[in-house]
């Protein structure tokens, strides 16, 4: 299943309009796996950084909210979500890890308005990139629109979150 995610920190202006407008056709799209490789070579020393969580943690969060989280985004977790880089920071499922718990960060989400199926997984200024029930990101704004959308999540890892520090 491939998964379609929005995860960006672009500050209060939001993203670019280049991508607002849409779906955003990639010349050269990578896999995931070439994605989380290009995010681990990018990857910025941090005072604490996290580890990437268990299958176990993982099956915990999904039975907490409810959901099956999409192939991409379990591999995601699994391979690549303790990676730092730029401004984005994508939730993860370890314990003590703050504002970034994917649990809490999606149960807040759904509280304001996010539709219950959509998996955010990214929060931006009270915006929130999301996983849809297809596997494609979207960016769902605070005023309740969505204003970004992207085909799977390697393609926002590359468009959004490689390109936000770049």
């Amino acid at each position: 299943m491939r998964a379609e995610h929005l995860v960006c920190r672009f500050g209060r202006s939001g993203p670019p309009p280049s991508l607002r407008s849409g779906v955003r056709p990639l010349e050269h799209a990578m896999s995931l796996e070439t994605a989380i490789e290009t995010l681990r070579e990018r990857n910025e020393p941090v005072p604490r950084p996290f580890r990437l969580p268990t299958e176990m943690e993982v099956a915990a969060a999904e039975r907490t909210l409810g959901v099956t989280f999409p192939d991409d985004y379990r591999y995601f977790l699994l391979h690549g979500s303790d990676v730092a880089y730029g401004t984005l920071e994508p939730a993860v499922v370890i314990p003590d890890c703050g504002h970034l718990d994917l649990v809490e960060m999606v149960q807040t989400a759904w509280e304001v308005g996010v539709p219950r199926d959509h998996l955010p997984f990214c929060e931006n200024n009270g915006d929130y990139y999301c996983l849809t029930p297809d596997s494609r990101v979207v960016l769902w704004s605070h005023d309740g629109l969505f204003s970004g959308r992207w085909p799977d999540l390697s393609h926002w890892i590359q468009e959004v979150w490689l390109e936000s520090a770049a």
